[in-house]
C-alpha cells in the first residue's frame, strides 16, 4: 500500500513544513505523520476547509514505510527536507538563527561616498516610482498574510515583484538593468544578503541577482532598501519584457561601435509598466550588444540586437527575432540586416505588436514568439513587422540624437587619465609572477582608452557554486571597484563580475586584493568557468541537480595548465528543460532529467551563442550522474587527440562531426 507525508510551505517565510502526529506543522520530516493513500486524501480535503491560511502549497508526497520510520522516495522531497546539501550551513539542522535578528544598522546607501560614474542617474521621480511600488506591495502582502487575499489571487502580484516560492522558501529576483552596478549598489545587495537572506546571493544568466531565503513579511522592506540604491525587482517575472541584457564590456570594449547601455536603458524605461506589453502571451527577453563580437548571445533571444555599420559607416543594428532556448531551442531569424539607431524603439514595438496580436495564449508551450515565427514562416512574419512599422506615424517613437545624448549625459563618464597604451609596470609583474600572468591572460579584456583594461572576477572557484557570492565577497568586490574601477561593476550573463575600467599600472595591486578575498580564480573562458543554474538544490521546476555536477567537473579539471592546454571551451549545465544555464548553446551542454527517480544527464555538443550561433546536438543516451565527469573527460580527450594546431573545441567538432566524441563517451560509460 502507498504511504505518504503531508507537506507544505509556511506562508510568512516559505519554510518547508510537515504535518506531525500531533496535527501540528513542524520543520523536521522526522516528526511527520505517515498516512496511507486513502487517509492522506481525506485529510487533505479536511485541510481545505480549515480556516487557516498560514500554510501554502499543501500536498501529499510518497514515502517508503519501514518498521521504525518512513523515508521520502522522491529526491526533490529529500532535498526539501534536508536543505540544499551544496550548502550544509543552510540545512534545517545547521543550528543558529535562520535569519539575522534586528535591530539592523542603516543600509550602506545612507552613508555611501562611492563614485557614481557609469551608472544611469535616477531623478526623484524615478525613485518615488520605486518607493510607491514597494508600498503597494506592502499592502498586498498584509492582505495576503491576513487571509484577505488567497494564494491564487496573490501569486501574480508577488511574481510581478520578482518573488517566487521555490523548494525551500521564497526566492527574490532583483533586476540589475543591463548588468550594470555601482559599488554602492553592490554594498546594498550585500546588506540584503546579510540581514534579510542567509548570507548569499546568486548571479544569473539574465544579469539579475537572486536571493533564495527571503521571508514574505520582509519583501516590501527589501524593495524599499533596493529603491534607496536605485534598484528594483520590477518585471523580473511575468509575461512582460524582462531585464534587457547586454555585453558585459559595454562602454569599455575597444571594438565597440555603440554603447549598448544607452539603448538598453531607453528600452527599460519604455517597457516598464507599458500598458500594451505588460501582459504578453509569454515572457519576452531582449539582448543587445554594441560590438560586432556577440557577447550577449543575441541570436537566442526573443529580440536580439547586434550593432554594426552599414556601407556608409553609419552605426545601427542587425535585428533578430524568435530566438530562444528551453523546450524548443531555436536560433533567431534575422528580420532586418540594418536598422538605423533612430528607429530602434519603433521597430522593437512593431515586433511586439505583431507578437501580442498573434501569439498563442491557449498553450503555454506554444506561446513564445519563436513558435509563432516557426508556424507562420519567417518571411510572413517579417512582412507583418514591416507593415506595422510603416504604418506608424512618421514622428512616433523616433530616437532623436537629443534623447540619446540626454540619456548618455545621465550615465556620466569616468575621469580617465591620459596614459600610454604600454604599461611597463604591468609587463614587469607578468614576467615576474606566473600566477598573475595566468590570470591576466584569461581574465582581462582590451579597453578603448589607452592605459586601461577590463578585469573579470571569476565567480567559479574550483569546486564552488557558479554565480554564488557571499555578502562579505560582495563588500570586497565593492571596495576593490571603488579603489580601481571608478566604482563601476558589470555582471556578465556568464555569471562572472567585470571591473570595466582598470589602469594597467594598477592591475597587479588589484589582483593581490582579489587573492586576499579568495576571488582570483584564473579560469574565465576555460572548462572550469562553468555556467550552472541552481538546479534541484533550490528550484521548484528542476528535475535534476546542476551544482554538484559542476563541482565535480571543476575539481576534475583543476590543474590550470591542463585547462589552458584545452583552451577556450564553454560547458553549461541546466537542471531542467527550461535551460536557464543556456546548455543548448554551450560547446558541451549537460541537461539533467529525471528517469524513473534517477538523475541522468543528456549531453549536447557543438552549441555556440557567439556570431556563428548554433544549437548543440544530442550526443547519445543520457548518462548517470556518477558517470558525467568521466564522459566529459572522454569528450575533452577526444578533442585533444584530434584537434589541429590551435584549433578550438567548437571548430574541431564542426570539422570532425560527433562520431569521435560518441565513440569516446559510450566506450567509457
Amino acid at each position: 500500500m502507498s504511504h505518504r507525508f503531508i507537506t507544505g510551505n509556511r506562508l510568512k517565510d516559505g519554510v518547508v513544513v510537515w504535518l506531525s502526529k500531533t496535527d501540528q506543522w513542524v520543520e523536521s520530516s522526522a516528526h511527520a505523520q505517515t498516512y496511507n493513500q486513502n487517509d492522506s486524501e481525506a485529510f487533505l480535503e479536511t485541510l481545505k476547509h480549515r480556516d487557516d491560511t498560514s500554510i501554502v502549497d499543501i500536498r501529499a508526497v510518497e514515502v517508503e514505510k519501514y518498521s521504525n520510520n518512513s523515508v521520502l522516495i522522491e529526491r526533490r522531497e529529500q532535498l526539501r527536507a534536508e536543505g540544499p546539501s551544496v550548502r550544509p550551513d543552510l540545512s534545517p539542522e545547521a543550528g543558529g538563527n535562520r535569519w539575522a535578528v534586528p535591530p539592523f544598522p542603516l543600509p550602506p546607501s545612507t552613508t555611501s561616498l562611492s563614485p557614481f560614474v557609469g551608472m544611469y542617474h535616477y531623478d526623484e521621480s524615478d525613485r518615488q516610482f520605486l518607493y510607491d511600488r514597494a508600498e503597494v506591495f506592502r499592502d498586498q502582502i498584509a492582505r495576503r498574510l491576513s487571509g484577505e487575499l488567497t494564494e491564487d489571487e496573490f501569486k501574480p502580484l508577488r511574481l510581478m515583484n520578482g518573488l517566487y516560492l521555490q523548494l525551500h522558501g521564497y526566492m527574490f529576483r532583483v533586476a540589475l538593468p543591463y548588468g550594470v552596478l555601482s559599488a554602492a549598489q553592490m554594498r546594498q545587495l550585500a546588506y540584503i544578503a546579510r540581514y534579510y537572506d542567509r548570507g548569499y546571493g546568486h548571479f544569473t544568466t539574465r544579469q539579475n541577482i537572486q536571493f533564495n531565503w527571503i521571508r514574505l513579511e520582509d519583501a516590501a522592506d527589501i524593495l524599499t532598501i533596493l529603491a534607496a540604491a536605485d534598484l528594483h525587482a520590477t518585471q523580473t517575472s511575468g509575461n512582460c519584457v524582462r531585464n534587457v541584457t547586454t555585453d558585459h564590456f559595454a562602454g569599455a570594449a575597444k571594438e565597440e561601435i555603440i554603447d549598448p547601455r544607452l539603448y538598453a536603458e531607453i528600452m527599460r524605461q519604455w517597457s516598464t509598466d507599458h500598458p500594451e506589453f505588460t501582459y504578453l502571451p509569454r515572457k519576452f527577453k531582449i539582448a543587445i550588444t554594441g560590438s560586432p563580437q556577440d557577447r550577449a548571445a543575441v541570436r537566442v533571444h526573443d529580440i536580439g540586437l547586434l550593432a554594426h555599420r552599414n556601407e556608409k559607416g553609419e552605426p545601427g543594428f542587425q535585428v533578430y527575432a524568435g530566438g530562444g532556448l528551453g523546450r524548443t531551442p531555436i536560433i533567431g531569424t534575422k528580420v532586418r540586416e540594418w536598422l538605423p539607431v533612430k528607429d530602434l524603439l519603433r521597430y522593437v514595438e512593431s515586433i511586439l505588436r505583431v507578437y501580442n496580436s498573434l501569439g498563442r495564449r491557449d498553450n503555454i508551450y506554444k506561446a513564445r514568439i519563436k513558435i509563432l515565427i516557426r508556424e507562420m514562416k519567417p518571411e510572413h512574419f517579417i512582412a507583418l513587422i514591416e507593415k506595422e512599422f510603416e504604418s506608424l506615424p512618421a514622428d512616433y517613437n523616433i530616437l532623436d540624437p537629443e534623447i540619446v545624448q540626454e540619456v548618455e549625459r545621465r550615465f556620466g563618464k569616468p575621469p580617465f587619465l591620459t596614459l600610454s597604451e604600454k604599461s611597463f609596470v604591468l609587463d614587469k609583474y607578468i614576467f615576474e609572477n606566473k600566477d598573475f600572468s595566468y590570470w591576466v591572460s584569461s581574465n582581462t579584456h582590451q579597453h578603448y582608452m589607452p592605459g586601461y583594461i577590463s578585469a573579470v572576477i571569476s565567480l567559479k572557484p574550483i569546486g564552488g557554486i557558479s554565480g554564488d557570492v557571499s555578502s562579505n565577497e560582495m563588500d570586497a568586490i565593492a571596495d576593490i571597484a571603488d579603489q580601481y574601477s571608478f566604482g563601476e561593476i558589470r555582471v556578465s550573463h556568464e555569471q562572472n563580475i567585470v571591473l570595466p575600467h582598470v589602469r594597467k599600472d594598477d592591475l597587479f595591486a588589484l589582483w593581490n586584493k582579489l587573492v586576499e578575498a579568495g576571488l582570483a580564480t584564473s579560469n574565465v573562458g576555460l572548462i572550469t568557468d562553468i555556467i550552472a543554474c541552481p538546479g534541484m538544490d533550490y528550484c521548484s521546476l528542476a528535475t535534476a541537480r546542476s551544482i554538484p555536477i559542476a563541482q565535480k567537473i571543476s575539481k576534475h579539471f583543476e590543474n590550470l595548465k591542463k585547462q589552458q592546454n584545452i583552451g577556450l571551451l564553454d560547458l553549461n549545465i541546466s537542471g531542467c528543460i527550461n535551460a536557464c544555464a543556456h546548455h543548448h548553446v554551450a560547446n558541451i551542454g549537460l541537461l539533467g532529467v529525471d528517469r524513473n527517480g534517477e538523475e541522468v544527464y543528456q549531453i549536447t555538443l557543438g552549441g555556440s551563442g557567439a556570431e556563428q550561433a548554433s544549437i548543440g546536438n544530442i550526443l547519445g543516451p543520457a548518462v548517470a550522474a556518477d558517470k558525467v565527469t568521466h564522459a566529459v573527460d572522454a569528450i575533452v580527450q577526444a578533442y585533444l587527440d584530434n584537434r589541429l594546431e590551435d584549433e578550438l573545441f567548437i571548430d574541431t567538432y564542426r570539422r570532425t562531426g560527433a562520431k569521435i566524441f560518441r565513440e569516446a563517451v559510450y566506450g567509457t560509460c
